[in-house]
């Protein structure tokens, strides 16, 4: 098996939105934001070679939405998609397998390209199964208001269309090396896939964890439509991970690529934090 770190991009979300009840005087050291209350985010992917299989895990926000939607986001950066996997030495048909941790637009937008001749929407990765969770996916159909804008389905809704998409449950698992786990907080069935690698586990934290800054039990995400059932979730996992020594690998640190955690008198914190090569 070999892991390697897709960088899609960076894009700016308020602070405030971020770290939800902190108050600004502590979050704004950790990640200090511009004269608009706005913080750099890295949308930050994992590509994962696993015997024949080329798996990807999330997409980024993609390139096909309007000026006027990307305008409200800043994308910055020089790392996209399409680059960066070329940069490994993959591109988009060799992918075999696309894992979406939940359809928000920043975390399944490259999933669908779009033909800006004819307007019309195809799956980005044509020769690969794109893993949903089933119940998450119907949420995302049905949504509420609060997350309604965060759903778009012409980000999904193609992958369906064309017959590539496969519906997980709790205890799916798609190779002998990777299953899930479930979490309710951020969003109904988020899945962040957990990776067995040469004795070790290495957890995609999707919205779980977004960054470092957030493995404290209180930091959760205004974003999150159940924030108590988030910080029952990362207190139960953060146990867990500290326990048996898991990797953590965040999607949304701008800096930090990976961490691992440890339990002390005041709660969780990271013992080691670095890029995933410093772990693996």
């Amino acid at each position: 098996m070999n892991l390697k770190v897709i960088n899609t991009g960076n894009f700016k979300l308020d602070g405030g939105a971020m770290f939800g009840v902190l108050p600004k005087t502590i979050w704004q050291k950790l990640n200090p934001p511009d004269d608009n209350n706005l913080c750099n985010w890295a949308m930050r992917c994992l590509l994962i070679e696993d015997g024949k299989k080329l798996i990807l895990v999330d997409t980024g926000i993609g390139d096909k939405q309007s000026e006027k939607f990307f305008a409200y986001y800043f994308l910055n950066g020089e790392d996209s998609l399409k680059k960066s996997l070329n940069n490994a030495g993959v591109d988009f048909g060799d992918i075999t397998d696309v894992i979406l941790t939940h359809l928000h637009f920043d975390h399944c937008g490259g999933a669908v390209s779009k033909n800006h001749s004819n307007g019309v929407f195809y799956p980005t990765f044509q020769n690969a199964k794109y893993w949903c969770n089933k119940n998450h996916w119907d949420h995302a159909l049905n949504s509420n208001a609060r997350e309604k804008a965060s759903f778009l389905k012409e980000n999904f809704i193609p992958i369906e269309e064309s017959g590539q998409l496969m519906l997980v449950d709790e205890n799916s698992k798609i190779s002998e090396n990777i299953s899930f786990l479930n979490f309710d907080g951020h969003t109904e069935k988020m899945i962040c896939p957990i990776i067995n690698y040469n004795y070790q586990k290495i957890v995609y934290m999707a919205d779980l964890i977004p960054s470092a800054a957030h493995i404290p039990i209180n930091r959760v995400m205004a974003y999150d439509i159940r924030p108590l059932e988030t910080m029952s979730e990362k207190e139960k996992f953060l146990e867990k991970a500290s326990n048996d020594n898991y990797i953590l690998f965040f999607e949304h640190d701008l800096i930090n690529e990976c961490a691992m955690v440890q339990k002390t008198d005041k709660g969780f914190s990271e013992k080691a934090i670095g890029k995933l090569s410093d772990f693996i």
